[in-house]
């Protein structure tokens, strides 16, 4: 009797314990915040996508990497700034990235347990993407048909809720911190093409990707566990 009593709690809790792991999608919308178009910190102005993989290491923090593409539109006639109105430069780029970092809970988010469970976090890290070189003259934007690659900081903020066991929804905002000023084609470098440079030569682009998450849960924590 008591082996049978022993092997029905541990079935359950095979069964019961929840995932360690989370591999999902993000889709939302991209912006940039430069030296053409709106200052916004968030408006998204073209679409955003791609894949997450998240570690759950412990209740209080996840180690997480993932794969983002995203498109924005820079157009100064959009902006509240009456000189860049005037100046009425317009901008397209695309940019793919990959991040790994660490996304920390503000409250205890345990998966090892049956029932809702709901945090916001922060995220931070490394980023590297890639992004098309461009150049304005005589107004005229100047497609080099090449891409250029750069690293950023990553600061995220979101929240997730756990909508089934299987199943996590988030909200996240996250914007990163760049080491490029040419993500509008305002601070090209090179020989050939500095004299091409306009507006504040000595801050770096921002871009940002806004939107939600839905991630699947898996990997069992070791049964050895469930009873704590």
């Amino acid at each position: 009797m008591r082996s049978c009593i022993f092997f029905i709690l541990v079935f359950s809790c095979v069964i019961t314990s929840a995932q360690t792991y989370e591999i999902g999608a993000f889709v939302g919308g991209a912006n940039n915040i430069g030296d053409v178009g709106r200052t916004n910190f968030i408006l998204p102005s073209n679409v955003a996508f791609g894949g997450l993989f998240k570690w759950n290491k412990s209740k209080r923090y996840a180690w997480r990497a993932s794969i983002m593409y995203g498109k924005f539109n820079a157009d100064d006639s959009k902006s509240n700034i009456t000189s860049r109105q005037q100046r009425d430069f317009k901008v397209e780029n695309s940019i793919l990235e990959g991040s790994v970092g660490l996304e920390f809970n503000f409250v205890e988010y345990n998966l090892h347990k049956l029932g809702p469970a709901f945090t916001p976090y922060l995220y931070t890290g490394l980023t590297y993407f890639r992004y098309d070189f461009n150049y304005f003259d005589a107004g005229q934007l100047i497609d080099f048909n090449q891409k250029d690659g750069s690293i950023a900081i990553p600061m995220t903020v979101g929240f997730k809720y756990r909508i089934s066991q299987l199943f996590i929804l988030g909200a996240e905002i996250g914007a990163r911190y760049t080491f490029t000023d040419n993500l509008d084609a305002s601070n090209p470098e090179g020989s050939n093409v500095e004299n091409f440079r306009f507006g504040n030569i000595f801050s770096d682009d921002w871009y940002v990707f806004s939107g939600f998450t839905l991630t699947y849960t898996f990997g069992r924590k070791l049964c050895t566990d469930c009873f704590e």
